[in-house]
């Protein structure tokens, strides 16, 4: 399994989104289930999936689908 399909599975399962739903407009506090508790859990599941620790800056500054794609390259995740 490639890190691009692991990273949307995250998003999906996490925020019970489909595939269509994975884009620049999936931002935080745009849905629900993408509050901060929600967050929280994103990103201790990407930091299991991946085996990475992100940066307290790092979580703060996760706020969209597309913007995590960019911060997980600095933990040379490939997405």
């Amino acid at each position: 399994m490639n890190n691009l399909i692991k990273y949307k599975d995250v998003f999906k399962e996490c925020f019970n989104v489909t595939e269509d739903q994975l884009n620049e407009t999936l931002v935080y506090n745009s849905i629900e289930e993408w509050d901060s508790v929600g967050h929280m859990a994103m990103v201790a599941e990407l930091e299991d999936v991946f085996d990475i620790m992100l940066e307290t800056d790092d979580v703060i500054e996760f706020s969209s689908y597309t913007i995590g794609i960019e911060i997980l390259k600095k933990y040379d995740v490939e997405v």
